[in-house]
C-alpha cells in the first residue's frame, strides 16, 4: 500500500520551530512527566508510553539527567511540586483548514492565551471542546526506515496495522490506539518514531496562499513552549 505520507506532514508542522535544543528538551521532558502519570508509572518496562517518550528523548540526545529528572516530576517527586498535564485545543486555520492543538502545561491559563493570540494573530480561530475533534480519529502511528518484505508486511496486519504506505524507504504503519504496543514489538529494525497521534479522516487541500498561512500558523504555535504537537486535516 503507498501514498500520502501522514508523518512526513505531522513531522514538517511538529518540526517548524523545534530549531532550539533547549526548546526540544523542555518538550521532551514534559511528554515524559505525563507519559510516567498516565501510562503507567516510572517503569519504562511496564509502560509502554513513558518508553516512548524515552526512546524519543535519546534520539534526540537529551541527556540522561534531564530524562530521569522528568521522570521524577511525573511520578510526583519534582522539587516545583508543579503537575504537568495534557490539554487539546481546537479551531480552525486559513481556509477553514480543523487544527488540534496539543500542550503539556502545568498552567492552563497561560497555556490558553498564548495560544489564542497566536491563532489570532495568524488567521486562526480558536474554537469550543468538540469544535472540529470529530474531524479527526486517535491513531498509533509507527515510522521506521526498512525494506517492507512481503513477510514485513503480512506480519504488521496480522499484529493489528490498519494501513501501511511507503515513501523513500519509509515505512509508516497506521494502527488501532490499543494495538500500537503489540505492533510496535514485533518490529525490529529502527523505528524512527512511535505514538498516539490524531489522524484525520478526510485530508482538504489549500490554495497556495492559504496553505502558506497555515504554515506560518504552525511554525507560530509550535514555537510556544507549551505546545508539544500541531494537527491538521490538511494533506
Amino acid at each position: 500500500m503507498s501514498g500520502h505520507s501522514k508523518w512526513h506532514s505531522i513531522q514538517k508542522k511538529k518540526g517548524l520551530a523545534d530549531t532550539k535544543r533547549g526548546q526540544v528538551f523542555t518538550k521532551m521532558a514534559k511528554a515524559i512527566s505525563i507519559a510516567v502519570k498516565t501510562g503507567g508509572g516510572p517503569d519504562p518496562e511496564f509502560n509502554f508510553q513513558l518508553r516512548v517518550a524515552i526512546d524519543s528523548a535519546k534520539a534526540a540526545n537529551m541527556p540522561k539527567d534531564n530524562i530521569d529528572r522528568a521522570i521524577a516530576r511525573g511520578a510526583g517527586e519534582g522539587v516545583d511540586g508543579k503537575q504537568i498535564e495534557e490539554v487539546i485545543y481546537e479551531g480552525f486555520g486559513p481556509g477553514g483548514s480543523a487544527i488540534l492543538i496539543q500542550c503539556l502545561t502545568d498552567n492552563r491559563n497561560r497555556s490558553i492565551a498564548d495560544v489564542r493570540i497566536a491563532m489570532n494573530k495568524n488567521g486562526g480561530n480558536l474554537g469550543g471542546q468538540g469544535t472540529v475533534m470529530w474531524m479527526f480519529d486517535l491513531k498509533g502511528l509507527i515510522v521506521m526506515e526498512s525494506d517492507l518484505t512481503d513477510e514485513l508486511e503480512l506480519s504488521l496486519i496480522e499484529a493489528g496495522a490498519e494501513d501501511i504506505q511507503v515513501e523513500d524507504s519509509v515505512i509508516e504503519v497506521t494502527t488501532g490506539p490499543t494495538d500500537l504496543k503489540q505492533v510496535l514489538d514485533i518490529i525490529s529494525g529502527d523505528v524512527e518514531h512511535a505514538s498516539l497521534s490524531y489522524v484525520s479522516k478526510e485530508a482538504v487541500a489549500l490554495q497556495e496562499n492559504d496553505s502558506e498561512h497555515l504554515e506560518k500558523l504552525i511554525g507560530a504555535l509550535d514555537d510556544l513552549d507549551d505546545v508539544d504537537t500541531v494537527y491538521t486535516n490538511v494533506m
